[in-house]
């Protein structure tokens, strides 16, 4: 990697490489730490020596605030957990949300690593960073797997006629999903107009949040095709109940930035592109 930094004097570099599994980090935990900590040192060490001017992106994940979200006054309602309206993270969870006195699991403590590494490398060496802490980050060529990308797994799961299991919560947990088209546009906007060690929640949103019970209603709708749908009562550790993401302060610094992918027009394409794979 050293080879490659020294020939090419690098504008712009998207750190999304990762480990991306909670079980996987569990059953691994230094090979899981060593590719999402201890590889996002290197490169931020590689930008620092031979590109020091360039944009540093990290695609960080929510999971750096660990379990927190599970311990607000959520609501059981029929088909998805939910805040009351009343309450001020109602739009979702902003980045001042503490990622201490939590459950991480290993993935998530990994990754928060590489969010506070990166951090660092603004503060120390005055590297142009941004971490992106995302949600589910998703679309048409989203190679979802069982243990992570729950969204495209179920697209695949569902049009090929494979059980899919829900790991606890009723299959009521909320998500919201961003496209990466949506994502992309963030990041350019960054490089463009980079701020000072920016830290930012990504995803799509309360208009693009779903339940995995409301998702498998939308996608058996539009394939045509009867669900195969299995529950496990115990969640995955350090798992989300529910999670929002507040994306104001990115639209305070980069106000023409909106979502342009609704989470009905991304199930469309992900559905049909399974269908013709």
């Amino acid at each position: 990697m050293e080879e490659v930094f020294q020939q090419i004097q690098f504008e712009i570099i998207i750190h999304a490489a990762a480990q991306p599994s909670h079980d996987w980090a569990a059953r691994e935990p230094q090979t899981d730490f060593t590719i999402n900590a201890i590889g996002t040192l290197n490169l931020l060490e590689l930008t620092r020596k031979f590109s020091p001017d360039a944009s540093f992106i990290f695609t960080s994940t929510n999971k750096v605030y660990g379990d927190n979200p599970n311990k607000l006054p959520l609501i059981e309602l029929p088909t998805r957990y939910d805040l009351p309206t009343t309450h001020p993270e109602w739009n979702g969870i902003a980045e001042n949300m503490s990622i201490d006195a939590c459950t991480h699991s290993l993935f998530g403590v990994s990754k928060t690593s590489a969010d506070l590494l990166t951090q660092e490398y603004a503060r120390y060496f005055g590297l142009k960073t941004a971490v992106f802490r995302g949600g589910c980050l998703t679309g048409p060529m989203h190679s979802g797997a069982e243990l992570h990308g729950f969204l495209a797994y179920l697209v695949k799961c569902i049009i090929t006629g494979k059980k899919y299991t829900i790991f606890g919560y009723k299959g009521k947990q909320v998500r919201d999903n961003i496209h990466a088209h949506d994502l992309k546009s963030m990041f350019m906007l960054f490089h463009n107009n980079p701020k000072e060690n920016a830290v930012y929640n990504a995803g799509g949103g309360r208009e693009n949040s779903i339940s995995i019970l409301e998702a498998i209603e939308k996608i058996a709708q539009l394939s045509k095709k009867a669900p195969d749908i299995a529950f496990e009562e115990a969640n995955r550790v350090g798992d989300h109940q529910w999670y929002i993401t507040d994306n104001s302060k990115f639209k305070q610094d980069y106000p023409s930035w909106d979502l342009t992918y609704s989470i009905d027009d991304l199930l469309e394409e992900m559905v049909k592109k399974a269908i013709t794979r």
